[in-house]
């Protein structure tokens, strides 16, 4: 796909990982993920993220402007910075190419094994116990339930997870 200067952001739609992965914005995405995609590739599915919330089925993206408030260059086309970081989270699973855009996920999914043996071992032990402090949480259901009583997604989020962890 060439890089239009705007395209149309659509949910990826996954059961699996819609109950099971973790939002872009929260601690697990920032201490596993950030060494797999990379900083920039981070602050899209961020920034994506913060759009999801208030336009859950989707919305018009203006790459230009989004990677200028980001601190990049925009050159159309896959060469640029923002250009790659956005074709990093193509090639990791978090995005797919359409005809007028992209989907993309609204929660991530866990970091495969493949990708956790990158990683130094003692950030590979705290994903291990992370992963067994966590795994009887059902983070989704917590989630609805806190914004549905008026937190924002992304503060929804960051709350399970400090008190999955602190249990």
């Amino acid at each position: 796909m060439g890089m239009d200067q705007i395209v149309t952001i659509h949910p990826w739609v996954d059961p699996l990982v819609d109950d099971l992965g973790h939002d872009p914005r929260g601690a697990y995405t920032e201490r596993y993920w950030l060494s797999v995609i990379g900083p920039t590739a981070m602050w899209i599915m961020r920034r994506i993220a913060d759009l999801f919330d208030t336009s859950p089925d989707g919305f018009a993206l203006d790459l230009a402007h989004t990677a200028t408030t980001m601190g990049l260059s925009y050159d159309r086309g896959p060469a640029s910075p923002f250009g790659r970081a956005l074709n990093r989270c193509v090639m990791f699973g978090l995005a797919h190419e359409l005809s007028d855009g992209y989907a993309v996920r609204r929660r991530v999914p866990s970091v495969t094994v493949r990708h956790l043996m990158r990683l130094p071992a003692d950030l590979r032990a705290e994903h291990d116990e992370w992963a067994r402090r966590t795994i009887h949480v059902n983070v989704v259901e917590i989630e609805r339930r806190l914004t549905g009583i008026g937190l924002t997604a992304a503060a929804a989020a960051r709350a399970v997870e400090a008190a999955a962890l602190a249990s």
